[in-house]
């Protein structure tokens, strides 16, 4: 039971009231209040990432735009990233004032402390369940799971209502997805089914494998087999269904498991003010409203994709938890067994 305000003995108001002092002081000191006129002094902000072009360069081009300071950006897979900014920092030659990635490989990275203490002032109105408690990481968007289909060659009546549905045997040798003792997110994406199935998880990933799925690189591929009829079905991003135009669709599913994508500032950014003003642009509600505006899911209250029933998937994403290197290794070990049996 809660106690009355008016009730609290005297000492523990006072206690209360120094820890509210010290905790708004702190958030303070974290969020590095934005100082645009050393924004614009610096010039330019250096940014490793893998967020695709088509939705970075909308993100650069509003920057640039409001702020005149130029984004040089550097794109590759979530290890390349992983590998690049740890070979620079380990060399004292750290590149890049930011980077912005999946959660687990950012969570690599943040316990090489690498990043700063840095809160966006835009990002405080976000889903408190996003936040970083250390402050070193900011959620800005999030990617969800799902299954894509053809919509002329899947029938209304076929569309699957759940990952079981997948297990029909008419749709053996059907279905496309990334591999998973090779593709990390798939390895993370197959193992938090639990969340979904409880003990079942791995009953069903082994039944998946008998269904002689198309293993291929990573997500962004099965969206364009599926359009060019190919494949019917296809496990990957939901966002693909308006970023990759086609007859495609996406079965309505009942739960979508969820990652969020991470931006922070580096330790030693040379253009740590310019740093700052970028992570806070993207998001503020333009550089969120410019991001879903291509399709992706973000995290300011009220904004969504073009995508039909956007608000239901958002209220029925489930976030994943990140395996640790040594349960990643053990997983992708794990998944080349079942799915190619050695």
């Amino acid at each position: 039971m809660s106690i009355p305000a008016t009730r609290l003995p005297v000492r523990l108001s006072l206690v209360l009231f120094v820890v509210s002092l010290l905790t708004g002081g702190a958030r303070t000191a974290l969020g590095q209040p934005l100082n645009i006129e050393a924004a614009k002094k610096d010039g330019k902000v250096v940014v490793y990432g893998t967020v695709v072009p088509q939705i970075m360069g909308v993100v650069q081009k509003g920057f640039a735009t409001k702020y005149g300071i130029k984004v040089e950006y550097w794109r590759a897979d979530a290890t390349k990233v992983i590998d690049r900014a740890l070979t620079e920092w380990r060399a004292g030659r750290p590149g890049f004032d930011v980077v912005t990635g999946t959660r687990g490989g950012l969570i690599l990275l943040k316990q090489e402390d690498i990043f700063a203490k840095y809160t966006s002032p835009s990002s405080e109105s976000f889903p408190a369940k996003f936040r970083d408690a250390e402050r070193l990481l900011t959620s800005w968007r999030v990617t969800s799971v799902g299954v894509l289909y053809g919509t002329e060659t899947v029938k209304s009546g076929d569309i699957p209502k759940s990952f079981d549905d997948l297990l029909d045997p008419k749709w053996q040798g059907k279905i496309a997805m990334p591999d998973p003792s090779r593709h990390s997110s798939t390895a993370q994406f197959l193992w938090n089914l639990e969340k979904l199935k409880g003990e079942r998880w791995l009953e069903f990933v082994k039944a998946l494998a008998q269904q002689k799925p198309h293993l291929i690189d990573s997500f962004a591929p099965v969206p364009a087999a599926i359009i060019r009829g190919e494949i019917p079905l296809g496990i990957t991003y939901l966002q693909y269904v308006v970023q990759q135009k086609g007859p495609i669709g996406y079965a309505p599913l009942d739960k979508y498991l969820t990652d969020p994508t991470d931006i922070a500032l580096s330790a030693k950014a040379a253009n740590p003010n310019a740093g700052r003003l970028f992570i806070d642009y993207i998001c503020s509600p333009e550089g969120q409203k410019r991001v879903a505006d291509t399709g992706e899911f973000v995290l300011y209250p009220g904004i969504y994709p073009p995508i039909k029933d956007a608000e239901k998937i958002v209220a029925n994403m489930v976030f994943m938890d990140n395996p640790t290197v040594e349960q990643l290794k053990k997983l992708r070990a794990d998944f080349r067994q079942i799915f190619f049996g050695k």
